[in-house]
């Protein structure tokens, strides 16, 4: 099952939207304010969850009167962030692939986190991607291929999530590399390009945190 959720960073309206008819998700999940994306676009998820200290009260009310969606609200004072409890019940939901919408925004410490909550779905060994309208960010932990044809934007970045990756090959970019350990204090891995049709990312240990962007 494909799953989005739409989560309380910066949404870009008129993208999101154009990503959902993209996309063709299966579920729709909204975490606190993400319900105002749904409500502008009238498109109604199938469950809603949150603190709801930065949702719309009105907007909540009007979601609460549809019986066909499912809430589940929690207190404030919690551990774990919004993002990370949507992430859950998308997992719990069997989610065979997941995209975030609204992870990214003037909170640096929001976005921060929530590029680290990706690997909470790569142990189980699920697709997530945290995508806005310049970017679409994934963790790897196994060689990736990444087609031309098929790349998000013009550049590719590699930035090491874990203290080191080893033995890092890169084929069909226009910056290879060939069996090179890269330290989680380096830019080297920054602004890469696709030049061929398809590109590897190969390494031996380590996690990657994999940026496709466009300016």
């Amino acid at each position: 099952m494909k799953t989005l959720i739409v989560t309380g960073g910066t949404v870009d309206v008129p993208f999101a939207q154009s990503y959902l008819k993209q996309e063709q998700f299966d579920y729709l999940i909204a975490a606190d304010s993400g319900i105002q994306f749904f409500m502008q676009s009238g498109i109604t998820p199938d469950e809603v969850l949150g603190d709801f200290d930065s949702a719309d009260p009105k907007q909540l009310s009007r979601l609460r009167e549809n019986p066909q969606i499912v809430f589940h609200q929690y207190r404030p004072e919690k551990d774990a962030v919004d993002t990370e409890l949507a992430l859950e019940l998308a997992m719990d939901k069997k989610s065979s692939e997941i995209h975030i919408l609204g992870g990214t925004g003037t909170r640096m410490d929001h976005m921060l986190g929530t590029v680290r909550l990706l690997g909470f779905a790569m142990e189980r060994g699920i697709v997530c991607y945290l995508v806005d309208a310049y970017n679409r960010i994934r963790l790897i932990q196994e060689p990736t291929i990444l087609t031309k044809a098929g790349q998000y934007g013009d550049y590719v970045s590699l930035i090491p999530l874990t203290t080191e990756v080893s033995k890092v090959t890169l084929t069909g970019f226009k910056y290879p590399l060939h069996e090179y350990t890269l330290s989680g204090f380096t830019s080297l891995g920054i602004s890469n390009e696709i030049v061929d049709d398809t590109a590897v990312v190969d390494f031996k240990e380590g996690i990657l945190i994999l940026v496709e962007s466009r300016d």
